[in-house]
């Protein structure tokens, strides 16, 4: 049985002695086992080549010094890094990250470029070029003179210089190494040994020319004050970057970032003086112009500050007044309600006060009657004892019969005539006629004690009018 290596996987395998072709059960590679069994004895002699990169952070592109390379040798590609064969002016295979065995199936460009010997034991020349893909940071430029340019503000020519800085980076290997063909050693962007060219040399005026046609457009463009030129350089980075990056694309280049660091003026230019002077004057009278307008600020703050204060003492007046007002309208309608309750008391009394008096009426009313029945029956008696008297002195012979009539009639008169005042006072306020008349119907004379009240009642005798009970006073006497 011989063993080899699967040409793709690189899993050990073994197949009979005289197989032509062995697949790889892993993989499903092709192998050729007699071309296997080749590279496994020349691995074994200690005949294959290691060809890997061995140039330093600088270099662009780094040329291996290994040219002759026997099949089965090992390359070997890191990271941010691509490895590219090169034939006679021809770039041919190309290799990402990795380990590669350069074998027939690795190489089938190359394998067309060249009659390879039958067996695997040949060798084949061929340039192989490392091509560092990682940025290259901060790469210096600058501008080998001054540049001549017309100032935008005040037309004055005047010449300046420019530098900075930029970052790099491949994108097209097969581009860069098509471009830049023939060098020996490698390429860097400065000199620097162990390269044979520099990128600085060859793109240094490529740079100079784009800033020294765009600088003075964009500055045209943008306005920009030549002595504020520093507050515009990343303006002035960005639009030379737009310009530039074209160039470098065309070598497979690009430019991630691009940098304006610094604007070399002309100090000793007369020009350039005036033209600081100029600015100087420009700048006093903004200057002045600005505190003018923060006095004018300032002044019509103060007065808002006045007008805003005036408002609220005169909003502070207003609502004082007001309270005042209100306060005073409380008072008047506090004794406005006092009065009335004064008023609603007053009703009270004199409403009491008139039921008091139509219920003292009521009594006196009430009384009279009373009286003229007691003297009602006085008189009776009266009269009937005068009868009796006469009656009883016909009887017994005590003045005769006429004789005792007439006496006894005489005592019930002069009984009568007694008792007349109290009962014409007590049927004064009975009688259904009124005051001023008799019980037969006939005006009475007048009592010195009778009084006529308001409400109408007339010959009113007691203290209080017997129809509305109103105290004596309040009418006019009879």
């Amino acid at each position: 049985m011989a063993a080899f290596s699967c040409g793709q996987c690189g899993v050990r395998l073994s197949a009979a002695e005289g197989s032509d072709r062995y697949t790889c059960p892993l993989c499903g590679f092709d192998n050729d086992v007699q071309e296997r069994l080749a590279s496994e004895a020349l691995r074994h002699d200690d005949l294959a080549s290691v060809i890997k990169y061995e140039g330093d952070g600088n270099a662009f592109v780094w040329k291996s010094p290994i040219e002759d390379f026997r099949y089965g040798s090992q390359l070997i590609v890191h990271e941010s890094q691509e490895a590219i064969f090169f034939k006679d002016g021809r770039a041919l295979d190309l290799f990402g990250p990795g380990r590669y065995t350069l074998e027939t199936q690795q190489l089938p460009l190359l394998d067309k470029a060249y009659v390879l010997p039958t067996g695997a034991e040949g060798t084949f020349h061929s340039e192989v070029y490392f091509i560092n893909k990682a940025i290259h940071m901060a790469v210096k430029w600058g501008t080998p003179d001054r540049l001549r340019f017309i100032d935008p503000l005040t037309g004055v020519p005047l010449q300046i210089g420019a530098s900075g800085s930029l970052n790099l980076q491949v994108t097209d290997s097969r581009k860069l190494i098509v471009k830049l063909v023939g060098t020996m050693r490698g390429i860097a962007w400065d000199d620097g040994p162990g390269f044979a060219q520099s990128l600085s040399e060859s793109f240094r005026p490529l740079i100079a020319n784009e800033v020294r046609t765009g600088l003075s457009k964009i500055l045209v463009e943008e306005a920009i004050d030549i002595l504020e030129i520093d507050a515009y350089l990343e303006v002035i980075s960005r639009r030379l970057q737009e310009r530039i990056a074209p160039s470098f694309d065309e070598y497979g280049l690009s430019i991630p970032q691009f940098y304006v660091t610094n604007i070399v003026l002309p100090e000793e230019d007369p020009h350039f003086q005036r033209i600081r002077e100029l600015h100087t004057v420009t700048l006093q009278t903004r200057l002045y112009q600005a505190e003018a307008a923060v006095k004018v600020v300032q002044a019509q703050s103060e007065q808002q500050y006045r007008t805003a204060e005036e408002q609220s003492q005169a909003a502070i007046e207003a609502a004082r007044r007001e309270a005042v007002l209100q306060r005073q309208l409380t008072e008047t309608e506090t004794l406005r309600r006092e009065a009335e309750r004064a008023v609603i008391a007053a009703e009270a009394e004199a409403k009491a006060a008139t039921l008091t008096g139509l219920a003292e009426a009521e009594v006196m009313r009430a009384k009279g009657y009373s009286e003229l029945d007691t003297l009602q029956a006085e008189v009776q008696k009266a009269y009937a004892a005068g009868i009796g008297n006469m009656g009883s002195a016909g009887v017994s012979g005590g003045g005769g019969g006429i004789t005792g009539d007439v006496m006894g009639m005489g005592i019930g008169l002069a009984m009568a005539s007694a008792m007349a005042p109290q009962i014409g006072n007590v049927m004064q306020g009975m009688s259904p006629l009124g005051a001023g008349w008799s019980g037969q119907g006939a005006p009475a004379a007048a009592s010195p004690n009778m009084w006529d009240c308001a409400c109408g009642q007339r010959g009113n005798t007691g203290n209080y009018c017997g129809n509305c009970g109103q105290k004596r006073g309040g009418g006019s006497e009879a």
